[in-house]
């Protein structure tokens, strides 16, 4: 297991769903437990403001359930970010994906009822945690077909789910582009995620020298994630991992 930098050199990058917060039947239906984000908040102010959520869903998400919370937003898997709360978001230019794509993502939700699209600035996401067996499959090979006929797209799994976004839109990125001014210039990245979207973040702050850390493997859940981020933010330094 990575080792923790210290605590006065840290910068916290957080995913959101699976890590901060538990996963839900949708989107819509996730709960931000109470006193969670004065948690947050506390970690930010004791990190100099170098604390950030990165996250595959959009940066409005994240300002409804944690308000300003975190010292910056990475959304989108990297697609937006922000680096406080009052600044302007920065988006790299990135392409959208084609309208006939969001057109056939409807008609593919609508043949598998519970199935949900979920539609972000530069790509989207089909769900089917709730949707019939097979629904997983039937979307993966549609939306492959899709990205062999246009350039410039990725095709991505997370948590009953598979995402079409743009390439150079990743969590990795996310990093370097919020490591690049203060207050996280200078310090040293600790990324926590749950799936194969944070690998991204998680490598990079390793080779800035700083670590990444999976929740099935170092905290077991999100509760054990939100309880070291409790005890770190009473202590004032990192609590011991398990």
């Amino acid at each position: 297991m990575d080792a923790l930098p210290p605590f006065s050199r840290c910068a916290l990058m957080l995913d959101m769903d699976g890590t901060l917060i538990d996963l839900a039947p949708t989107p819509d239906a996730v709960v931000v437990q109470p006193g969670l984000p004065s948690v947050l908040a506390g970690l930010r102010d004791a990190l100099g403001g170098a604390l950030a959520i990165v996250t595959g869903r959009p940066i409005e998400t994240v300002d409804r359930l944690f308000g300003d919370a975190p010292g910056a937003v990475a959304g989108e898997h990297g697609g937006a970010v922000r680096r406080r709360p009052d600044a302007p978001v920065e988006r790299p230019d990135l392409p959208s994906p084609p309208l006939a794509w969001l057109e056939e993502a409807e008609r593919l939700v609508a043949s598998f009822p519970g199935a949900l699209l979920e539609r972000k600035a530069r790509g989207f996401a089909l769900h089917y945690r709730q949707a019939p067996e097979g629904a997983g499959a039937v979307f993966h090979d549609a939306l492959s077909e899709m990205l062999a006929r246009v350039p410039g797209f990725d095709l991505h799994p997370a948590h009953k789910l598979w995402e079409v976004r743009p390439l150079g839109a990743d969590k990795g990125g996310a990093v370097v582009a919020l490591m690049r001014q203060a207050p996280f210039a200078g310090r040293l990245p600790v990324f926590i995620g749950d799936d194969v979207t944070d690998e991204d973040g998680m490598r990079e702050a390793r080779r800035r020298g700083g670590a990444g850390y999976r929740v099935d493997e170092v905290f077991g859940d999100p509760e054990g994630v939100r309880s070291w981020l409790r005890a770190s933010a009473a202590a004032g330094d990192w609590a011991k991992l398990r």
